[in-house]
């Protein structure tokens, strides 16, 4: 399909080259849906890419120049038998990609768990690295959630799995890039969908839904593995959590409630926060922050329940003055992402119920009105 640009025309796509790229085809791969995880992502040259999962490997759309309107993609980077793929990034701007294997000797399973990076907007992935199952002893072997991935300030990622206990390991980077093993950070009765993220200052975060309601790790601020908090008392939907720094060193996690009663967020010292947001489809939430008619907002998007996107903001840590929800755009695949570009403006993507990337951003700062959405 190449990109679109903004009269609707079609250009070439530009491919990568080097270990682990596809070469060009006539017709380009379909998304099966986006990544677990921020998936739309600024790098260090102030290009976006989207990142999303199709069949026997990562798709890739990339920003042609900062603040676009033209994007170079889809470029396919195969993953082996890989599942579950998840992305995050660091403050270097480097974005780091996990996936789970599932491999079968006779009537045993065993899981693994791998590791790649990006170092450059619009560059070939790194080699696929494992990081080993989650236990050693054969008859464990295949137990392991699905992962997810934040990256702390010294760029060294963190990959968290639920275990076989319910609660969650993590394994990471020391600072020589060297990998620690496997460890049990606890918890007990967690769902799988666990989001990870980061602070501006680099201190890394978890939280899990689960029967109790959610649960929060948070890193010390001399860095080591997060620690268990204490846990939210309010259950969330699996798979629909998302966090966002709104102060410095602190953050607003927001998740869609398990009875379907609409979009709540936490935050330390405001206690449980109901956002509305009406029913929602499946698909973590996204939200970013952003500058809107001269205020410091929070921007939030879900996937509805009819499958289009489901946008709201509001003044950053002032949910009293209210937020109105406003449905846009055409059904998509899984959940939507929010960034914002290299001109200060709000991006919304979705992946199309036909495989394709769909984008629209902000026309000034002056408003949230969104331009038209452009097919890539």
């Amino acid at each position: 399909m190449g990109t679109r640009s903004k009269s609707g025309t079609r250009t070439s796509a530009t491919r990568p080259s080097g270990p682990g790229a596809s070469p060009a085809h006539e017709r380009d791969p379909a998304a099966a849906g986006p990544l677990a995880g921020r998936w739309l992502l600024a790098g260090k040259d102030g290009r976006l890419s989207a990142y999303a999962r199709a069949e026997g490997g990562l798709l890739r759309w990339t920003e042609r120049s900062p603040g676009g309107p033209d994007w170079d993609g889809p470029d396919l980077f195969p993953t082996d038998a890989l599942t579950d793929l998840a992305v995050g990034q660091g403050l270097d701007g480097y974005a780091h990609f996990v996936g789970r294997r599932r491999t079968r000797d006779g009537d045993a399973e065993t899981v693994t768990y791998h590791h790649a990076v990006q170092y450059q907007s619009g560059r070939p992935l790194g080699p696929w690295e494992s990081l080993g199952t989650l236990y050693q002893r054969r008859e464990q072997s295949h137990r392991g959630g699905p992962p997810t991935v934040a990256v702390d300030g010294g760029g060294a990622p963190y990959v968290f799995v639920r275990n076989a206990g319910r609660g969650f390991h993590v394994r990471r980077q020391d600072a020589k890039g060297a990998w620690v093993a496997w460890q049990d950070l606890h918890g007990s009765k967690t769902f799988e969908g666990g989001c990870a993220g980061s602070t501006s200052e680099g201190r890394v975060l978890l939280a899990a839904p689960g029967e109790k309601g959610v649960s929060l790790w948070a890193q010390g601020r001399d860095g080591g593995p997060p620690a268990k908090g204490a846990d939210v008392p309010h259950p969330a939907r699996d798979g629909s959590l998302c966090l966002v720094e709104t102060a410095p060193g602190r953050t607003t996690l927001f998740w869609h409630a398990a009875d379907g009663s609409g979009v709540f967020g936490h935050r330390e010292g405001a206690g449980v926060l109901a956002l509305g947001g009406g029913p929602a489809g499946p698909g973590a939430l996204a939200a970013v922050r952003a500058v809107v008619d001269g205020y410091d907002c929070t921007v939030l998007a879900h996937r509805a329940a009819d499958g289009r996107c489901a946008l709201a903001a509001y003044p950053t840590e002032h949910e009293a003055a209210g937020l109105w929800w406003t449905e846009i755009g055409e059904e998509g695949l899984g959940a939507p992402a929010l960034a914002v570009d290299a001109l200060g403006r709000v991006v919304v993507a979705s992946i199309g119920v036909r495989g394709e990337l769909l984008v629209t951003r902000q026309k000034d700062s002056a408003s949230l009105s969104l331009g038209s959405w452009h097919r890539c």
